[in-house]
Order: C-alpha cells, then structure tokens, then sequence
C-alpha cells in the first residue's frame, strides 16, 4: 500500500474538494475549456522544472512511496498527476469561496438580516 500513498493522497484531494462543484456552484469542470486554458500553462511550466531538478539531482522520490512508474524525462507519475489536481483543487477552492462571498454581498444588501435579528 505504502506506493500507491501519493496517489491516494491525490485522489483524497479529489474527493474531498469535488463537493464544492456542486454545493457551491464552483463551475470548474462545467467549463472543460476555461479548465485546460487554466491548467496547460501551469502542468507544463511545472513538469519541465521538475524534469529540470530531477535532471540536475536537486531532488529525487522515495521509490517506498510511489509507483515506479515513469513518463518520458524520467518524471513520476505520481508529479504529473500532483500538478494536475493541486490546481484543480485549488480552482475549485477559489470559485467556491467567490460564490460565498457574492451570496454574503447580496444577503447584506438585502437588508434581511436587519428585520430578522
């Protein structure tokens, strides 16, 4: 179990930030193109620095802790899918907030909470 720990951690984040999809209309994977126009940039300015510090020897994975498997330029899966779901986690964090402070915005310009306290 101990290899695929990285990968349940990311599956762990997955899960536990889906709910805000829809909870709080984060509209993150409503919107597929507005994702990948998001993610690209970031999944290959930080795969190629990673590839970099591998490279170099800068750092190095703990082969106890993730799969074995490898992508092209030696990079582990387990970082591909880090930088794929960290932001996505992320993105859905973010709408999610901006939804609550909008719902926050129009309670208090409502005036309800000042008849109802």
């Amino acid at each position: 179990m101990d290899r695929y720990q990285y990968l349940a951690l990311m599956a762990l984040c997955v899960l536990v930030t889906l709910p805000l999809e829809f909870a709080f209309a984060a509209r993150v994977y409503r919107r597929p193109r507005l994702l990948l126009a998001a993610m690209l940039p970031v999944v290959l300015a930080y795969s190629a620095w990673d590839v970099v510090g591998i490279w170099r020897g800068h750092w190095s994975y703990n082969e106890a802790y993730v799969t074995g498997i490898l992508l092209p330029l030696r990079m582990p899966l387990e970082e591909l899918v880090f930088f794929v779901v960290i932001p996505i986690c992320g993105l859905l964090s973010y709408e999610a907030v901006g939804t609550v402070l909008t719902w926050v915005r129009r309670w208090r310009s409502d005036g309800w909470w000042r008849t109802h306290a």
